[in-house]
């Protein structure tokens, strides 16, 4: 990265405007929450129940976020559909990209997303890093859906190459830093979360651990209202360094599981026994293929006080209504519709894919 692109974002980051929030106290301490002051924010909130959000009409978080494709219409239909089930919480994805190109354009779409959501009784969990998926992004438009393919056009941020350039790390110390600054006393913000499943890329887990110890850095610098964490996703010796630091420096505990409902609680009794007192919510579930549906996990996480935040809301470009791996395909072709669903809750047209599923939702949320 040459010196004056870094001096280009740096005046960016001095520059960005701070858009009309909700209040909130600012956290002043760099050090992790104590298990205190944790436990008694999440006393303060409603159980947290909700999906990762990408509008059907973005395959990935740039064509979200970027200009022109920004869709708040569909944005604001859609964020109806989760809160009529008693939804009120979203997991959203940003992109570095984007903020790059202009800090002050995404910051306004980021403060209208919220606005829309905030009408519907939605808080938002913002993602600011990915390890997963292309590793190669680029702004501009972004491709079709790859019939079958799940998640065929996602991408990593800031990508691997991004990720690994020293070069590059003042410019994203100062994309981490506007946007938490920015929204860090703002009530329609629930939680930063900060780097989703680091080391699940192309390159060795290990490669992402400098990285991510810089990304928490930065957040605390930041010094947001809401609390830091970074989630959980797999066990094993080549995450052990990696897993150790998350549980280490997140405020409350956020971890992933797609596992049956047995291995799923044997995680949860890790996850107490390692962090006791902290709060834990799921911040991705829900692949009914994969034997994780709503019917066997939902009603444990309300009766367990987890929060629960399953992949997709609506069927739509991302494609993720298809299983992890190769396409799934019927004769050699792609199929239009598998069953079951993998995620996913809503057809493009608002109906539920399945009936039975909304109706325990709605049961379990508006009660």
């Amino acid at each position: 990265m040459k010196s004056t692109l870094l001096v280009f974002f740096a005046v960016l980051f001095l520059a960005g405007c701070t858009p009309k929030s909700v209040e909130q106290p600012a956290n002043t301490s760099l050090e992790r929450w104590s298990e205190e002051k944790a436990t008694a924010w999440y006393a303060e909130q409603e159980w947290m129940v909700g999906a990762n959000f990408v509008p059907s009409t973005a395959i990935n978080q740039i064509e979200m976020w970027q200009e022109g494709d920004f869709d708040p219409e569909t944005i604001d239909r859609e964020l109806g559909w989760a809160a009529g089930i008693g939804f009120n919480t979203m997991r959203v994805y940003l992109h570095y990209l984007v903020w790059a190109q202009s800090a002050d354009g995404l910051k306004e779409r980021m403060n209208e997303y919220l606005g829309i959501a905030d009408k519907h009784g939605i808080k938002t969990i913002f993602v600011l890093y990915d390890d997963v998926w292309g590793d190669n992004p680029t702004l501009g438009p972004q491709p079709e859906p790859r019939p079958g393919v799940h998640n065929s056009g996602w991408v990593e941020s800031p990508g691997v190459k991004q990720r690994l350039d020293v070069a590059l790390r003042p410019a994203l110390e100062a994309y981490t830093k506007d946007v938490i600054s920015t929204f860090g006393n703002d009530g329609r913000v629930l939680l930063w979360d900060v780097y989703n499943e680091p080391g699940n890329g192309k390159n060795p887990p290990a490669e992402s651990l400098p990285f991510l110890k810089e990304t928490v850095r930065w957040a605390r610098e930041a010094a947001p209202s809401q609390p830091i964490s970074v989630g959980m996703w797999t066990e094993g010796d080549d995450f052990e360094e990696l897993n150790a630091f998350q549980l280490a420096h997140s405020d409350v505990i956020t971890f992933h599981s797609y596992q049956k409902p047995e291995e799923t609680e044997a995680r949860v009794a890790w996850l107490r026994e390692q962090q006791p007192g902290r709060p834990l919510i799921c911040t991705e579930y829900m692949a009914r293929s994969a034997g994780n549906t709503f019917e066997n996990h939902l009603p444990y996480w309300k009766d367990e006080g987890i929060g629960a935040i399953n992949w997709g809301l609506v069927s739509g470009k991302s494609n993720t209504i298809f299983p992890w791996g190769h396409p799934q395909t019927k004769d050699g072709e792609p199929t239009i519709e598998p069953d079951p669903w993998f995620h996913d809750v809503f057809r493009i047209d608002g109906t539920p894919y399945r009936q039975e599923e909304v109706d325990l939702i709605s049961k379990l949320t508006f009660n």
